[in-house]
């Protein structure tokens, strides 16, 4: 039976601090456990170097890119300048304040689920390209869809790599990508695996249905949880699930692409 792998995106918001003494995934120290991607490390150190120059030169352009002002916008120039030798923690950790991440809740996996998720999900990062859970990482701002002098867009900039290596990761696997679209736009998908899954969330009112926005990552970050624990590989696995906030798997809206061995399903909330 295929292994599963889970794509997610990184969270904005990331929790501070770390341990200023562990070795960062372009320290000769560090081994393949806290660097599982290595061969993205060239296309890393370009973009962290076009990056540190915007910072030091692009003032006029700060806040359009990074999508903050004030203080935050400084505490953000600041944390990319300082990503050599600052103070690292696991990318799960990192991530934590995210809503999805909270709504995952690792922490109250079971010891097995907790293996299972740090050894079958994969992160699409706007900085690294791609990560584990367990990669160590620095406090950073940089979206996948911001664009930097010399790079251009972040994620056409990681595309060619990233496709490389991600479809050469999922080969043969069931794949549950809950990746946004912006976080889609780095792959280009050759289909390798052996399915994938998408899930969207709808809401439906007097017959009319809408795609829903809010409160997606929650719902994102259970149904995370609920892969883990119970070792989710295929629909009939799903079934299970019982989605929160009233949401149900509608199979007559289910629609598959055979030739992209893809299924979208569907759960909607009705009222």
């Amino acid at each position: 039976m295929p292994d599963f792998t889970i794509l997610m995106p990184p969270a904005e918001g990331k929790q501070t601090g770390g341990n200023p003494l562990a070795p960062d995934m372009f320290d000769i120290r560090a081994g393949g456990t806290f660097n599982y991607f290595r061969e993205l490390n060239p296309e890393r150190k370009k973009l962290i170097a076009a990056l540190q120059e915007f910072v030091r030169t692009g003032e006029d352009a700060h806040e359009s890119v990074f999508g903050v002002k004030g203080d935050t916008l400084a505490q953000a120039l600041e944390d990319n300048l300082n990503l050599s030798g600052a103070p690292l923690m696991a990318a799960l950790e990192r991530y934590s304040p995210g809503v999805m991440y909270q709504s995952m809740d690792f922490q109250g996996l079971p010891t097995g689920a907790q293996r299972r998720f740090l050894e079958h999900t994969v992160i699409v990062s706007g900085l690294y390209g791609l990560l584990r859970p367990d990669d160590l990482i620095p406090v950073y701002r940089l979206k996948i869809d911001a664009s930097l002098p010399e790079i251009g867009k972040v994620s056409t900039f990681w595309r060619p790599r990233v496709s490389e290596v991600l479809n050469r990761t999922v080969k043969g696997r069931i794949v549950w990508n809950l990746l946004p679209n912006a976080h889609q736009d780095v792959w280009d998908d050759e289909h390798t695996y052996e399915e994938q899954f998408l899930v969207k969330f709808v809401r439906e009112k007097a017959g009319e249905r809408s795609t829903v926005s809010h409160g997606a990552k929650q719902l994102r970050g259970q149904l995370v949880n609920y892969i883990a624990r119970e070792t989710v590989d295929d629909l009939e696995g799903l079934r299970e699930w019982r989605a929160p906030d009233g949401y149900r798997l509608d199979e007559h809206s289910t629609e598959t692409d055979a030739d992209a061995k893809t299924t979208t399903l569907v759960y909607v909330r009705k009222g």
